[in-house]
């Protein structure tokens, strides 16, 4: 009786002078995962319909930091997998597809400001030609490391020389051929941008989004070292049961306002 009035007495005196029990926070529901695609930026106003401003990716990278969106790495989607539990919050991976020199000149520098970590798919066989970013701009990004000693930037596959994978199938006599084609697209880009990053290649954008769930390309790109192939299927991730072999995303075009990514996230 007498320490269950001591327990008492010391709890008002807490709340007299100001002080409140610490409350241990809620944690927040489990929410869905977005993957973004973005393709060129342009300091300017785009010309095409996959361009996208500088200042509206800067808008985008706002909203998520005002919503409170998580940014997450192709890794973390394999942990989430692994472990059949979503995140707390709602999240979102960034990715970038093609190669523009934009990439090096304008994205990494806005990316660093915001603290936001990407992923950037390349399509090896223009590398360095036209408007595309050079291997050095590509061995720089990737080699850029944080004070905690994460690097904020990867690179994926984006295939060799962009075909249609699964369009181009009726071009290919027999199976064999087909799959040759395949192995070449997908192990050739994959060995180019292993000479020039640290680490292993695991992911795969696939060019045009042709072929999002084809077995014989997932079975390449498993036969190629890949754990994860993004396609263009619009949609956000919201189990932890996700087929890593077909992930969708939601393709931020020239029109697209920040405020449908909070859309496919339920907000």
């Amino acid at each position: 009786m007498k320490r269950l009035l001591i327990s008492y007495l010391t709890f008002c005196f807490l709340i007299a002078a100001g002080c409140s029990p610490e409350i241990a926070p809620v944690p927040e529901p489990p929410g869905k995962v977005i993957v973004l695609m973005y393709h060129r930026i342009v300091t300017g106003e785009a010309s095409n319909l996959y361009e996208r401003s500088i200042d509206k990716l800067e808008a985008d990278l706002k909203y998520l930091k005002e919503n409170n969106i998580n940014i997450l790495t192709f890794s973390d989607l394999e942990t989430i997998s692994a472990t059949g539990s979503m995140p707390e919050g709602n999240s979102a991976i960034i990715t970038f597809d093609d190669g523009d020199s934009s990439w090096y000149t304008l994205v990494r520098p806005l990316l660093l400001r915001y603290h936001a970590k990407a992923t950037f798919f390349l399509w090896t066989h223009k590398m360095g030609s036209d408007s595309f970013v050079t291997w050095e701009e590509v061995e720089d990004m990737s080699n850029y490391m944080l004070l905690n000693g994460e690097r904020p930037f990867t690179f994926g596959s984006h295939t060799y020389s962009h075909q249609y994978l699964f369009r181009n199938k009726a071009e290919y006599g027999t199976s064999a051929e087909y799959n040759s084609f395949l192995d070449y697209e997908l192990g050739r880009s994959k060995e180019l941008i292993e000479k020039h990053t640290p680490g292993s290649v695991t992911v795969l954008s696939l060019p045009y989004g042709d072929g999002a769930g084809d077995p014989e390309i997932i079975a390449a790109a498993q036969r190629n070292g890949y754990k994860f192939i993004r396609t263009s299927v619009w949609g956000a991730i919201d189990n932890s049961g996700i087929n890593l072999f077909a992930i969708p995303s939601l393709p931020i075009l020239d029109s697209t306002e920040s405020q449908l990514i909070g859309t496919y996230l339920g907000l």
